[in-house]
């Protein structure tokens, strides 16, 4: 099977991109459903070498007609196969209805019938193959749809689903009611955006892709999102001269860490220098100077009361930045209002996070410079003057609403971290784990960025390479296991992942 692709697509491109295949280059629609159906096939088998007894649970549409030609082709495999027609396969028209028909021809026993007997926990079946619902779905899955989600859900066997979980919507990523949680997608023409973000990747598993012989770029369909890849990183960090010096590789300075806080400031600004910046500072209370430099004394500390002289060596140091992180630790104190107040008066890059975000959602207050916002979903409801949930149900429609609102680059981080800015593409981040959901590794997400954003003067690039450099450091940070990963130990990994 082909490696998964850069390019992302929505439902409606798909459709078009199905179009061009059949009217375009003359591909007829029921040879597209046996080339997804042969796909399929290859794919469980490889994924569950030891299967020999298959379980495939037919809908509506075209979803249904790759159902039953892989129940056709499984079956000369000499694979045993049992066919649950959720819809009425008579209602079934065009191709899918071609589809059954050949089954019916292959299967003189006609294996089709209505919805076994809810699970015992008896495995009766080695997989479980969900061909219910395609990418078109756009309201919550109801009646005997839903009831067929959750015995498949209920099942103790591994759970195959072709092109899409059913009950996934293939543009927001969002379960729609009820969704089909699959071990193996195999994903037909072009990769569709939700299954990488929001429930996508927990309703997922593991995925595989065929394009079925489809071009989308001779199509001429432009994709609706871009996926990182580690190969990025080869053209945005390239190698350092022999002549290199500090002051080439930018100026960061962090401010935060209200009472309490000092582990915030300190985690971003550790990840800044990880990740390259020549020079990096904090501003924060000046209680919290010894802490911050007994932990890393790389790290240049300034107290900073909330006074004349305070504010005067704030100016002093911003002035002196060439990128300002804003909001680790900050809390939303007379103190942190005011060094927000005055920070945000920074000409240059800014990265703004935490209560940054929080005080900026209070009080909107446009860009001196660029900024790049990196709200996680409670923070980007603030923002938008909504719910998380609200959120969630369409991150895509989030992320663009809060480029709208807010201007500069937003990465809206969680599950398929979305990165935006006015006229670009938009880019998903499929790499991090679970394991990163935990305090401080907000923090050291903010210092990446603006650590090089620093280096590579462009806030483009280094927001959409501190997300991906950030989420291959979790993922090498969680080698050993996910639960019980700190925020520090991505620090020590961060410096191998800038050096591609």
């Amino acid at each position: 099977m082909p490696a998964l692709p850069t390019a992302l697509y929505t439902a409606a491109q798909v459709r078009a991109l199905d179009r061009h295949a059949i009217e375009v280059l003359g591909v007829p629609g029921y040879e597209l459903m046996n080339r997804a159906a042969q796909a399929a096939l290859v794919a469980l088998r490889a994924r569950f070498p030891t299967a020999r007894r298959l379980r495939i649970w037919c809908g509506a549409g075209n979803n249904a007609g790759d159902g039953y030609v892989l129940a056709r082709l499984a079956q000369a495999a000499g694979l045993a196969v049992e066919v649950v027609a959720v819809t009425a396969p008579e209602r079934l028209a065009g191709d899918a209805a071609t589809a059954w028909r050949d089954w019916c021809a292959a299967s003189p026993e006609r294996l089709s019938h209505a919805a076994p007997a809810a699970s015992d926990g008896v495995v009766n079946v080695d997989l479980e193959v969900d061909a219910l619902l395609g990418t078109g779905l756009d309201r919550p899955v109801e009646g005997a749809m839903a009831a067929a989600v959750r015995q498949i859900n209920d099942s103790p066997a591994p759970v195959v689903a072709l092109d899409i979980p059913s009950g996934l919507s293939a543009d927001s990523g969002a379960a729609l009611g009820v969704a089909v949680q699959a071990d193996l997608t195999v994903s037909f023409v072009a990769l569709k955006q939700g299954l990488l973000t929001g429930a996508g990747p927990a309703h997922a598993g593991a995925l595989v892709f065929d394009d079925l012989g489809v071009d989308a770029a001779g199509a001429g369909v432009a994709p609706s999102m871009r996926r990182l890849v580690a190969g990025d990183l080869l053209s945005w960090l390239p190698g350092r001269s022999r002549d290199a010096h500090k002051g080439r590789h930018g100026r960061v300075l962090v401010i935060g860490g209200g009472p309490g806080m000092p582990g915030a400031v300190r985690l971003a600004a550790e990840a800044a220098l990880r990740v390259g910046a020549g020079l990096v500072s904090v501003a924060s209370l000046p209680a919290h100077v010894p802490a911050v430099v007994a932990a890393r004394p790389e790290i240049i500390c300034h107290g900073i009361e909330a006074d004349a002289a305070g504010f005067a060596l704030l100016d002093e140091l911003l002035a002196n930045a060439d990128v300002v992180a804003l909001g680790p630790g900050l809390g939303r104190s007379e103190w942190a209002r005011a060094l927000w107040q005055r920070a945000m008066r920074h000409a240059g890059p800014m990265v703004i996070d935490a209560d940054g975000l929080n005080l900026l959602a209070e009080q909107p207050l446009a860009a001196a410079g660029p900024r790049v916002l990196t709200p996680h979903p409670g923070e980007a409801a603030r923002l938008l003057g909504t719910t998380p949930a609200a959120i969630q149900a369409d991150r895509p429609a989030a992320l663009q609403a809060l480029v709208a609102r807010h201007g500069g680059i937003v990465v809206l981080k969680g599950a398929g971290s979305l990165i935006a800015r006015n006229g670009e593409c938009p880019w998903l981040c499929d790499r991090g784990n679970p394991g990163m959901a935990s305090a401080g590794t907000g923090d050291v997400l903010t210092g990446a960025i603006a650590g090089l954003i620093a280096q590579l003067g462009c806030a483009w690039t280094g927001a959409r390479a501190g997300v991906l450099v950030h989420a291959l450091a979790g993922d090498a940070a969680a080698a050993g296991g996910e639960r019980g990963l700190l925020a520090g130990d991505l620090l020590m990994r961060l410096r191998a992942c800038v050096n591609p």
